[in-house]
């Protein structure tokens, strides 16, 4: 990974300082459900205003493709904004034009302004030079702590970059310095945990993985087409049949780049997929033709543990089973409670991220326990699937 400039490098006092920030957060019946994004700026909002810089917030939110859709306001979120840094936070109109530009020039040093939703104008998602030009018309000096929203090549996110001296804020740091650690260069033995529905969705993440990484364990309903490929009967579990093949392939792959996939051992099985149905564990080669797998077994997690008794990294994406229906949460929380311990015991270096392992590890309630879990969904599985983010790109020194 090329260097990239910090916030140690930016001399911010009296810079009117564009930061470009995610606060495309959950909002439920008009209040915020979550507030992670909103926290995870904190330290760098709170910086560039005590050093004196005059903090002007960049961000999309929702998809209101080009137009002015209300209930897509970023307004709200001043008040947000305002609670969570503990002072207030202005806000504009709109992210160009007059509006913007006469609430920028009223700042003073260490204020703090949030512009309307970038994603108002039609350019921000077309990448319009004529939207980045405008956009860098407010700043001195551009800031990037959205990594979430590093894998869009945007005007916000990168054609703003381009044209004024960039920097990564300090989550965006984060981001990249645990991503380095994960596969950029890993103290070894590396693992990789990777769940999920179908393996259609995750090819370019499972080759990328299995030439980097030393065991990839294949959990969730895809380790279902990989065991249905080497001619077990899955019952009626979910698997890909076309996929067939393409597991085959990736197996070999594997092999010949020294990786070893631990695929499951056991499964937890059922007739109906709903909470607290009668359950059965059963090996791999003797699931119910009238049953169905939703979870790995006891066998299956202590080859896991036992694998990451030996590790010094892991990388995790996707839960080992449909962990939102319990019991079949059995497995994914067994196994993010020994990830938290090694990491606390043992100096682990445990990274996770994507939708669904965010929100398992919380389920297992090992969030705060890990080294690093990013809620970069997007972005974060794009990264593990060896693809440029343009909006890492754009901040990387020559």
């Amino acid at each position: 990974m090329a260097a990239f400039r910090t916030l140690d490098d930016l001399d911010a006092n009296g810079k009117r300082v564009l930061l470009r920030a995610d606060l495309n957060v959950p909002v439920r019946d008009g209040a915020i459900t979550d507030r992670t994004r909103i926290e995870r700026l904190l330290p760098t909002i709170k910086e560039l205003s005590d050093k004196g810089a005059k903090v002007i917030i960049l961000s999309h939110f929702d998809r209101p493709k080009g137009q002015r859709v209300p209930e897509m306001s970023l307004r709200p979120l001043a008040e947000a904004l305002s609670s969570v840094i503990g002072k207030p936070v202005g806000f504009a109109d709109d992210c160009v034009g007059p509006e913007a530009g006469a609430a920028v020039a009223g700042m003073a040093n260490g204020d703090v302004l949030l512009l309307e939703n970038t994603r108002y104008h039609a350019g921000e998602e077309k990448n319009d030079p004529a939207l980045s030009a405008a956009l860098a018309k407010l700043g001195d000096a551009y800031v990037n702590d959205a990594f979430s929203a590093a894998h869009r090549a945007h005007s916000s996110t990168e054609g703003v970059a381009k044209l004024l001296p960039s920097y990564a804020g300090r989550l965006m740091q984060a981001e990249l310095e645990a991503l380095q650690a994960a596969l950029g260069s890993p103290s070894r033995p590396v693992v990789a945990i990777v769940g999920g529905a179908k393996v259609s969705t995750k090819l370019d993440l499972l080759g990328n993985l299995s030439k980097k990484v030393d065991v990839l364990v294949i959990g969730g309903a895809m380790a279902n087409t990989f065991l249905a490929a080497q001619g077990y009967g899955m019952g009626r579990s979910l698997q890909e049949a076309e996929m067939h093949a393409t597991a085959l392939q990736i197996l070999n792959d594997a092999k010949a780049g020294n990786c070893e996939i631990l695929l499951p051992r056991d499964l937890v099985v059922a007739a109906e997929f709903k909470a607290h149905p009668a359950t059965r564990t059963v090996t791999v080669d003797s699931v119910p033709s009238d049953m169905m797998a939703l979870d790995v077994g006891p066998e299956t997690v202590d080859a896991i543990e036992d694998r990451l008794r030996k590790a010094s990294t892991l990388v995790w994406n996707g839960p080992l089973g449909a962990f939102e229906t319990p019991p079949f949460d059995a497995a994914t929380v067994a196994v993010a409670e020994s990830v938290a311990g090694l990491t606390q015991s043992a100096g682990l270096k445990s990274i996770g991220g994507g939708g669904d392992t965010v929100a398992a590890l919380r389920h297992a309630g090992v969030a705060e326990r890990m080294t690093y879990v990013s809620t970069a969904g997007g972005a974060f599985l794009e990264w593990l699937e060896g693809k440029t983010l343009p909006g890492v790109a754009a901040l990387q020194q020559d």
